[in-house]
């Protein structure tokens, strides 16, 4: 299998390595160096005289570097210290890999050895490696250049440049220097791999930003040390992440198989981080208007309005049957998401131009919404691949088990899931406002809601709780799952609704102690290594965190930010795209094919933050309400440099006291409920 979990990834989007703490890449599994849905070296393993370096040590400086540190036996003084040393430098910038090789020797001879590189491509798609259908692929015999080697196939092509000039260099990969290091010196050779590539014939190109945007303006100190180590890897983290489309910044899903623009990954990392990066969160809502369905495609579930679920530079055959073309549409929750998502940053303040110039494409997400996304007009989004090579399930969880019955039995499709219907509420309600501040009509959306709302009410409640959709014969499919944490904060329950749920979400059976697990302990296929049945995912633990605060239910909530501050500190603060439901002691275990780091995961920490303090920017009408949540989870905390319209909003909270210590002049602080806490007036205004 292509297990990920013990790999070390490097990162600067759309460049990607994953090596073994070695940083040898053997050729196995999902070791290589990845960029733009591509494997462009399989094998770069590193020998001395015929011998791997013994690995003792690796250093990350920063998701785009990182330093391998092995020891020589056989070479240098005799004895039990190492007195020769081998130093793997690997930096990725956008652009390249350059990988530096530094021997140095401390012992009291010269040594003599040979320097040998083990190269090899299979300039495999990223989905033929995850398949595992890459190991079938024939190898490509490199052409030798002046001084280096090249791969090509498939309008791609990988190119080594080394230095200096090797002395052997075979079209079997296996390049040689002999060296010769005196006392007290070091040798050291260089190779740079780039990559050159056609213009794709679906017109959409995997690309790294202009400039890969720093977030040292935004600082976290808190009395928990845990939570500013989980902040500043997270950050870190999402600029690695980052590409773009033209001057359109938006966050890849997650290294290797994912890192493309995916409509819901894209949108809702983007709006967890609307206050760190709006420019971020306009990108992403402008790249994905570009690509909105204009025609019925079948097969790219295509369909006018509709907002796309992935776009890649060529057709990604999954295996199993699964095979997306390079633009695909097939998810029925990214439309309403990018109207939530456009709703939010125009309220924190995205520029009314910018905002305006995309209502047309809200107008067209919302008649999708009401028409193209209910086939049989029962007021429900409900979805049905009928391409035959589509996803099965197209919600967040789209595992072809995701939605299933508490005996196991899979729900037959077509199938409305609750969440769906939340978002097209909330967004109905969103775009309503939208049109309406911008002199246009709203009221047929807000009809459009308030009868949804009734008849959500009325079909999916069952044994006391939301069920996580309806089948084909419209019934319920029981048995808890996280889904219900999403539709907190939308308005589609009333507090009491809201209340229930809550309650059901902090139960054991959901609640493990390092987040919330997607499916119930109580289910007959609960698995805590199982994709959507039992595992956890950060991100729908944070919008669960989200709207828990949001209802008031604190306590609970929590429980649920403890749980995923001890996760990050078990992952060495970089949180992956999933892991380990089971709970109980110890640490989570990672899921083996996890992204690490994933877009939503690392982003989830901005929003457990913002949640937390009850951060509510209203800037089209001059309002910023704030109130933390009582209880608290820390006691001391504070968050700087967060963007709210043209200013800069910075806040703490100590002992349960809120002190706003800058915010944009034009806004005025309050509480949810209009009054002031107290410190409010304890601030540095700041018009940006």
């Amino acid at each position: 299998m292509t297990y990920a979990q013990d790999l070390v990834v490097t990162l600067a989007a759309p460049w990607v390595v994953m090596a073994p703490r070695s940083g040898q890449l053997t050729g196995t599994g999902a070791e290589g160096v990845y960029a733009a849905d591509r494997r462009l070296l399989s094998r770069c393993l590193l020998l001395v005289d015929g011998h791997e370096p013994v690995p003792i040590h690796l250093d990350e400086y920063d998701a785009s570097t990182v330093q391998y540190d092995a020891v020589l036996p056989g070479l240098g003084d005799p004895g039990h210290d190492p007195t020769v040393t081998l130093h793997r430098h690997r930096h990725l910038d956008s652009a390249s890999l350059t990988e530096t090789v530094t021997v140095t020797n401390r012992s009291r001879q010269t040594i003599e050895y040979d320097l040998t590189l083990d190269l090899a491509a299979d300039l495999a798609n990223t989905a033929a490696v995850r398949s595992e259908a890459a190991a079938a692929l024939p190898p490509i015999t490199p052409e030798r250049t002046a001084n280096g080697l090249r791969w090509s196939g498939d309008d791609v092509t990988a190119e080594v440049v080394l230095a200096p000039e090797a002395a052997s260099l075979d079209l079997d990969g296996r390049v040689t220097w002999p060296c010769r290091t005196v006392a007290g010196e070091s040798t050291t050779l260089t190779l740079r791999l780039t990559l050159s590539r056609a213009e794709p014939a679906q017109g959409f190109r995997i690309a790294p930003p202009t400039v890969r945007t720093s977030y040292d303006q935004v600082t976290v100190d808190c009395d928990d040390s845990r939570v500013v180590r989980w902040f500043d890897r997270s950050l870190e983290d999402v600029r690695g992440l980052m590409l773009a489309e033209g001057e359109d910044r938006y966050l890849g899903a997650g290294p290797p198989w994912y890192l493309t623009l995916f409509g819901r990954d894209s949108l809702i990392s983007s709006g967890m981080l609307v206050g760190v990066d709006p420019g971020l969160t306009a990108g992403t809502l402008r790249a994905l208007a570009r690509h909105q369905g204009t025609e019925h495609d079948e097969g790219a579930a295509e369909q006018p309005g509709k907002i796309p679920h992935e776009l890649r530079e060529a057709v990604a055959d999954h295996g199993g049957g699964l095979v997306l073309p390079p633009a695909y549409y097939g998810t029925h929750d990214a439309t309403p998401l990018w109207i939530t998502t456009l709703h939010k940053a125009w309220r924190w303040g995205m520029p009314s131009a910018e905002v305006a110039a995309l209502l047309p494409a809200v107008e067209q997400a919302l008649t999708w919404i009401r028409d193209g996304a209910d086939p049989d007009r029962d007021g429900f989004l409900e979805y049905l691949d009928t391409s035959g090579h589509g996803l099965a399930n197209q919600g967040w969880k789209d595992s072809v088990d995701a939605v299933q019955w508490p005996d196991g039995t899979f729900a037959k499709a077509p199938i409305a899931l609750s969440e769906v219907q939340a978002y097209a509420y909330a967004a109905a309600i969103a775009g309503a406002d939208l049109l309406t501040a911008y002199g246009r009509s709203g009221d047929e959306w807000r009809t459009w809601a308030d009868a949804m709302k009734t008849r959500f009410r009325e079909a999916f409640w069952v044994d006391g709780y939301p069920a996580i959709a309806l089948d084909a014969a419209k019934r319920p499919v029981a048995g808890p799952a996280s889904n219900m944490g999403h539709l907190l904060g939308t308005g589609l329950l009333d507090p009491d609704e809201e209340a229930i749920v809550a309650a059901r979400l902090g139960t054991p059976e959901l609640d493990s102690g390092f987040g919330l697990r997607t499916l119930a302990t109580t289910a007959t296929r609960f698995n805590p290594l199982g994709y959507h049945t039992g595992s956890v995912w950060p991100h729908d633990t944070a919008i669960a965190v989200a709207g828990l605060y949001a209802a008031g239910q604190a306590d609970i909530a929590g429980s649920f930010v403890s749980g995923l501050t001890r996760a990050a500190e078990a992952f060495g603060y970089r949180l992956p795209e999933l892991y380990d439901g089971s709970g109980g002691g110890g640490t989570p275990a990672p899921y083996p094919l996890a992204c690490r780091p994933q877009a939503w995961a690392a982003a989830s920490v901005v929003a457990v933050l913002v949640a937390a303090l009850g951060i509510e920017p209203d800037v089209p009408n001059g309002v910023l309400r704030i109130a933390p949540a009582d209880p608290f989870p820390w006691r001391r905390f504070e968050l700087r440099g967060l963007r709210v319209g043209n200013g800069v909003l910075s806040v703490r909270v100590e002992s349960g006291e809120l002190t706003v210590l800058s915010a944009p002049g034009n806004l005025e602080p309050t509480t949810r409920d209009g009054g002031h806490r107290k410190g409010d007036r304890h601030r540095d205004d700041v018009s940006g």
